[in-house]
């Protein structure tokens, strides 16, 4: 019987997606270094396959990351293994599908200013904010 995969597979491919994305990494390139082709990849990042521990020790290395980055957040005990959260929250796959948030996020990790990055998040929490209130009205 085939084991099938989970939504930790999922989220932990959705994590190496997103890191390789805002270091601007091609899949084609990441399969390069890891030796498989980027269709490999991309079902790694889709949850399609699941990640070997020792797969996931070189990706981690690759994208520059320690390897707790894909797990923090995994909740321990028998009954509900998983993460803390039950699905990673849709907005984050939403905003990786798009260009512009690709860009956003490439751009916002760039800056090395904590201050900077924390006035642009009050920016954009404020913009949202007047962004719903308009909607609404």
């Amino acid at each position: 019987m085939k084991k099938s995969t989970s939504s930790i597979d999922k989220e932990i491919g959705t994590r190496v997606r997103m890191r390789r994305i805002s270091i601007g990494m091609s899949q084609e390139k990441l399969g390069e270094m890891l030796g498989l082709t980027f269709q490999q990849v991309q079902k790694y990042e889709k949850g399609m396959n699941r990640i070997s521990v020792g797969r996931l020790v070189d990706i981690a290395k690759i994208l520059g990351v320690d390897i707790h980055f894909f797990f923090n957040g995994i909740k321990s005990g028998k009954t509900e293994p998983g993460f803390a959260e039950q699905e990673s929250p849709p907005y984050l796959a939403d905003v990786m599908s798009t260009p512009e948030g690709l860009q956003l996020i490439r751009t916002f990790t760039s800056i090395k200013s904590a201050k900077v990055r924390k006035s642009i998040v009050q920016l954009v929490t404020s913009l949202a904010a007047q962004d719903e209130q308009e909607r609404s009205s």
